[in-house]
């Protein structure tokens, strides 16, 4: 009997690209140019996954509507600015381990990969252009189009796209909201340690794994049921 098709649906930044230096910098950016103090660094990472227009209120709890409006527009400005200065892959490397891991998954022939992530569309498409990363992902979900993690939409809609069954998914992220969302979708989840969420907040995860190495394995094992 033929293995049924799976899916391994990745998170990007904190999972397969350490892009926290740029994130902090041009969101003191983006708070500098509003007039508004900066959050601290743990408050910023903190909330990274999540789409801007939920994470600047929660950065600016006492700001207006118009002033998060204007700190979204000011941050992806000074990301951009950043991007065109330093470069994608400069300023996002992917962490350790990550293009190997990707390759062996991509190679496995019942295995799809996809992207579950709060970046828009156009930042998306420039990593995975930087790193030449585009045809291994089927399905790409990106902010744009959904409502912000830890809503299951980007995970329904990537189900839907590959055709695959919820028990045969596993959704890989470094935060509580990406667990959450698995949760949401029915879909099983594996935490990793080295992004922004600490192990405390990766409760909800099925399984955690330390480094990409050890990934495949921890796949194939939830695949055949075992926990």
């Amino acid at each position: 009997m033929d293995a049924p098709l799976r899916l391994v649906i990745f998170d990007v930044d904190g999972t397969l690209v350490d892009s926290q230096a740029v994130i902090v910098a041009c969101m003191k950016a983006a708070f500098s140019e509003v007039g508004l103090a900066a959050p601290e660094r743990a408050d910023i990472l903190s909330g990274v996954g999540l789409s801007l227009h939920m994470l600047m209120p929660l950065l600016a709890p006492s700001a207006s509507a118009a002033a998060h409006e204007a700190l979204s527009t000011a941050y992806k400005s000074a990301f951009m600015a950043h991007r065109e200065e330093t470069g994608v892959a400069a300023s996002s490397p992917l962490y350790p381990g990550a293009l190997e891991c990707l390759n062996a998954l991509h190679n496995v022939p019942d295995v799809l990969l996809g992207v579950a992530t709060g970046k828009s569309k156009r930042g998306l498409d420039k990593l995975l252009e930087a790193f030449d990363l585009a045809p291994k992902f089927v399905t790409q979900q990106v902010a744009d189009f959904h409502p912000s993690k830890p809503h299951p939409a980007m995970i329904l809609t990537a189900l839907q796209e590959t055709g695959v069954d919820a028990q045969h998914a596993v959704m890989v992220g470094d935060t509580s909201f990406d667990m959450d969302m698995a949760a949401s979708a029915g879909v099983r989840s594996v935490g990793v340690t080295w992004g922004y969420h600490g192990r405390d907040r990766l409760g909800g995860a099925t399984r955690m794994v330390d480094n990409f190495q050890a990934l495949p394995d921890v796949l194939n094992e939830m695949w055949e049921n075992k926990q």
